[in-house]
């Protein structure tokens, strides 16, 4: 939703959050982690990971007013080190850009690289519209995210038609237009790999679509069961471990009321002096923390939202039940959000207010505000969150208010579908590979059962979000290797079938 994005959580719709306005997700990010990405981002580029490059982009593809017409500058990154070439028919493997800065992704996407030399393929990452430097209106910001009338632009379709539109001219100027193209993407990023298949077939010939919720719209999912997959991924490991997260959000208020309550959070949980904090806030910090990692909790250590250690979900759990002797459960909260915020160790204090945003998510609260209306804040009796009815109502409410706009609640399944969805797409569609790891809290939105010989399904229990798509470790576990082999699998057969098909053709 990654990040999924990433977690569309509106600020208004956590009990007692701080609403921003500048950030439409729940994602918390420590400005030391930030630094390191931009570190890393500019490393990655002057190692030859990838060369940027821009494609002048139009406006609108759908009308034809004299606005439409204008243009911007939308940036992707390529790689074309094991390229086989356009003469040899190579292929071309294109990320699908999620909500925030590509470079982002195409460093968590190793899968893409690691297979790049046995495909011979060509590798493209494009950025989303709206997100990072694909700005735009002059690449301004200020102006593009200005009004619901500059803001209308930012779309699911306009950015598939986006995509479509630079393969096609970049297939064109490599003299391609026999390379097959097989798209590939996680969390919102493989949303739209799996809507491009459907809706540009003739452009792509297949899609990898890693942890992708396309399911998780009203009146297809219930509202609790993001939460309810949280739960279960610490329940898992420890009932004492859910015991304390469950009880901590009346702890909380109980000694923010008391004489000295406020300072006491300050020195348990070392918040920078300089935080003019709420108890609102920090829970708000613990709650980032607690869904962040069970998105991550990956079998390798990771730096995708911050730096963790393997199977993180299960250090929070330890680290609370080592304190299980002391009857101090601030101290616990403590040192299980330490493992999310400060595993590397050099944090000296935390500002729970922070709004940094150094992996450019902003445009996802109006996305949130208008067609994604994905419900992920309900929780019931059994969840380690405050008991909490998911309502559209006051999603709207906010949607009116901070940006004037009416959500279209069920614009997406209109469009995409999404109900029968078994039924639907064994009928039309083909070549599509969803994966899902049931600690993914996202997991309970996506498509869950195989539909087709060519509409494959890979569900592992112990996956998490994306993680197929992320580099290769010595410690990777079999079932992960066996994912990826399965997959790379897939994909040769498609792009085998192109080649027989075009033979034949020809």
């Amino acid at each position: 939703m990654t990040p999924n994005k990433l977690v569309p959580l509106l600020k208004d719709e956590i009990p007692n959050m701080r609403k921003e306005h500048n950030t439409g997700n729940a994602y918390l990010f420590p400005s030391s982690a930030a630094l390191a990405e931009l570190k890393q981002r500019s490393r990655s580029a002057q190692n030859g990971l990838y060369r940027t490059k821009f494609f002048t982009q139009i406006l609108d593809h759908f009308n034809f007013n004299p606005q439409s017409y204008q243009t911007f500058q939308q940036r992707y990154l390529i790689n074309d080190t094991y390229w086989g070439g356009a003469k040899k028919k190579a292929p071309i493997f294109v990320y699908t850009g999620n909500e925030g800065v590509i470079e982002w992704f195409a460093q968590n996407t190793g899968f893409m690289f690691e297979n790049a030399p046995s495909f011979q393929a060509l590798l493209v990452f494009i950025e989303h519209r709206f997100y990072g430097k694909s700005i735009p209106f002059g690449g301004n910001k200020t102006v593009a995210y200005a009004n619901a009338s500059t803001l209308g632009y930012l779309t699911s379709t306009q950015a598939l038609a986006d995509y479509a539109t630079l393969i096609i001219d970049l297939k064109k100027n490599l003299s391609a237009n026999d390379s097959p193209v097989v798209v590939f993407g996680g969390s919102y990023g493989g949303m739209l790999a799996a809507w491009f298949r459907m809706k540009y077939p003739h452009v792509a010939i297949g899609a990898l679509a890693s942890s992708a919720p396309i399911l998780h719209f009203m009146d297809l999912v219930s509202p609790d069961i993001f939460n309810s997959i949280v739960t279960q991924d610490y329940r898992s490991e420890s009932e004492n471990c859910y015991k304390v997260l469950k009880g901590s959000w009346y702890l909380i208020d109980d000694t923010a009321k008391k004489p000295g309550g406020m300072e006491l959070l300050r020195k348990t949980f070392r918040i920078c002096k300089s935080d003019d904090f709420g108890p609102g806030s920090l829970e708000g910090w613990l709650r980032a923390a607690w869904v962040n990692t069970a998105m991550t909790d990956y079998p390798t250590p990771s730096n995708f939202l911050n730096p963790l250690p393997a199977y993180p979900v299960k250090k929070i759990c330890e680290a609370i039940d080592s304190l299980v002797a002391e009857n101090n459960t601030l101290a616990k909260l403590y040192a299980a959000a330490n493992v999310y915020y400060n595993y590397s160790g050099t944090a000296t204090c935390f500002n729970v207010d922070d709004d940094s945003d150094p992996h450019d998510l902003r445009g996802w609260q109006w996305q949130a505000c208008t067609e994604m209306i994905m419900p992920t804040s309900g929780s019931n009796k059994e969840s380690i969150f405050p008991e909490m009815e998911w309502s559209y109502e006051g999603r709207a409410t906010f949607c009116d208010s901070f940006y004037n706009v009416t959500p279209r609640p069920y614009w997406i399944t209109t469009e995409f579908g999404g109900h029968a969805i078994e039924r639907v797409l064994k009928r039309f569609a083909s070549n599509i590979i969803f994966f899902n790891g049931l600690r993914d809290p996202w997991s309970g939105g996506g498509v869950l059962k195989s539909i087709s010989k060519s509409i494959v399904v890979i569900v592992t229990k112990k996956g998490a979000h994306h993680v197929d798509l992320r580099y290769s470790n010595t410690e990777d576990p079999k079932w992960l290797k066996d994912v990826r082999k399965q997959e790379g699998k897939i994909i040769a057969s498609w792009i085998s079938q192109y080649y027989q098909d075009l033979q034949s053709n020809n």
